[in-house]
């Protein structure tokens, strides 16, 4: 990272060297297969499998050691380095200090990065991956209406694979080491396979959340060929058998009334998985669906509750005395109509949240804008208070604290704490090298400064995942992006086609 290459650069280590990865042969070969066979009677569909090209770069060495960077570990008992080195053995964090000597250990450079976990985000709608700012202006009802009602309806399973696929890509490359994808998008029983095989082949450290269908009447129910939620013992079993893996299982629960949440909380719980659930969204939100499934216990440690902008007082204490997680995405909140990001309502009540980026139809791929928005966002509140003449108001967030959301706190919420989040001793190596040369941050007066109000996906120059390379020198490994673009634009051109729809870009 002392260097500056071009595209095509390489250092010469393992991991800067693409292993032989998809090309446009091995594309167009893999679209001639059939991975997955639809019901003969499910009209309209193509039966052609979803390409399943293997896009990953090589496999980890036995020993990585990062050398010389500005270490944030977001553990608090090891602390922040100006200059330190990590030591990753077997995909493993085995040593983080200054002046680590080891042999027989590919080295990288990292002198001019500072280093963190990877991002954590708990909340993403991944088959949206190819419809991203689809939608800069649109209301939530707007985009029920065309997204999920039209285009949503009419994905096929390789839409699906194509679409995760991308938004998979783009989160590693944007510094996102672990995503919750919360998968509404379960058609057919082959729609769930695709979503979770374009996970796998991605790299990425995935959490699949088991959704609810898209149809066109807006009510998921009417699905024809959905197996939802049901469908989730046989994900269990096929997909899921361990959570010693780099994809494990939870279920998106669907708020359409207490019944319809009650049977996927119970279904999720027979099969070992946590729970994501939507709720305070708008007006609709103000239903005490909390209240309600509290009041028969079925609000437990195993579930995270998503945006809260608009549930009332008990339900917020509900959360907090059951054990539950937050997840805030404070730009489609604001952008959409959701309501006010619930951040200091959070805060008051000791919870910390994750964050997550939510549609990428309206949310930019950016985990750093994530942050900057929650933690401008609670300042503003604050500040509100105290020029209204508040001398109780709250202590103001720190940029610390708003790293931690998008780390530690977000591997807490996907249940994934004692695998990833901070750069501790035993832990996964999932780790980001962030360019501080780059001129939005040199010279770098403060780190965490830096990293949480300077820097953009632009500066994420390295991602390890599993201890594996997957980004080095600000290119994604092994992956061409020509055959991935062949990929994406075939799926959109599709998905507008049978929803009937122009595609407009001016």
């Amino acid at each position: 990272m002392n260097d500056s290459r071009g595209a095509h650069a390489h250092c010469g280590c393992d991991s800067c060297t693409p292993p032989p990865g998809l090309t446009r042969r091995t594309f167009l070969s893999s679209l001639a297969a059939t991975a997955v066979t639809l019901p003969s009677a499910l009209p309209g569909l193509a039966a052609a499998a979803p390409a399943r090209p293997t896009i990953a770069g090589p496999g980890a060495p036995r020993r990585t050691l990062i050398r010389g960077g500005t270490v944030l570990t977001m553990d608090s008992v090891l602390g922040e380095f100006a200059r330190a080195d990590i030591l990753v053995e077997d995909g493993f964090i085995k040593d983080v200090r200054p002046d680590i000597s080891v042999e027989s250990a590919e080295v990288i450079e990292a002198g001019n990065a500072v280093v963190i976990p990877g991002f954590v985000d708990t909340h993403r709608h991944m088959w949206l991956g190819y419809l991203k700012n689809l939608l800069p202006d649109g209301s939530f009802g707007e985009y029920q209406q065309l997204v999920q009602r039209q285009l949503g309806a009419q994905m096929t399973p390789e839409d699906v694979y194509a679409a995760n696929l991308l938004s998979a890509l783009a989160a590693i490359d944007s510094g996102v080491t672990t995503v919750l994808d919360w998968s509404q998008i379960s058609n057919t029983p082959a729609h769930s396979d695709s979503a979770i095989s374009a996970l796998k082949d991605s790299g990425i450290r995935a959490v699949y959340a088991f959704g609810n269908p898209q149809a066109e009447t807006g009510r998921f129910q009417d699905a024809k060929y959905s197996k939802f939620p049901e469908d989730i013992r046989r994900l269990r079993s096929q997909y899921f058998s361990t959570d010693d893996q780099l994809v494990t299982l939870f279920m998106a629960a669907p708020t359409g009334g207490v019944d319809v949440a009650l049977q996927s909380f119970r279904l999720a719980r027979e099969v070992g998985a946590p729970i994501s659930i939507h709720v305070g969204m708008g007006a609709a939100g103000r239903s005490g669906l909390l209240e309600k499934l509290g009041a028969l216990g079925e609000l437990r440690s195993d579930t995270t509750y998503i945006h809260c902008c608009t549930i009332n007082d008990k339900e917020w204490r509900l959360i907090r005395d059951t054990g539950g997680t937050v997840s805030i995405s404070g730009i489609t909140e604001m952008l959409m109509g959701h309501g006010h990001p619930p951040i200091q309502r959070a805060l008051d009540l000791g919870l910390r949240p994750s964050l997550s980026l939510d549609v990428e139809t309206t949310a930019p791929n950016d985990f750093f804008a994530q942050m900057r928005t929650v933690l401008a966002v609670q300042k503003n509140d604050v500040w509100a208070r105290r020029l209204a003449g508040d001398d109780k108001s709250p202590d103001f967030l720190k940029a610390r604290d708003v790293l931690e959301f998008a780390t530690i706190e977000g591997a807490r919420a996907n249940h994934l704490a004692k695998k990833v989040g901070s750069l501790s001793i035993g832990k996964k190596a999932d780790i980001v090298l962030l360019r501080r040369d780059l001129i939005n941050v040199m010279p770098m007066n403060n780190a965490v400064g830096a990293v949480v109000s300077g820097m953009t996906p632009q500066n994420v120059d390295s991602v390890l995942i599993d201890g594996v390379v997957r980004k080095r020198h600000g290119h994604l490994v092994g992956v061409d992006w020509g055959v991935v673009s062949l990929l994406a634009e075939a799926a959109q051109a599709r998905n507008f086609r049978r929803s009937g729809l122009e595609r407009r870009i001016v």
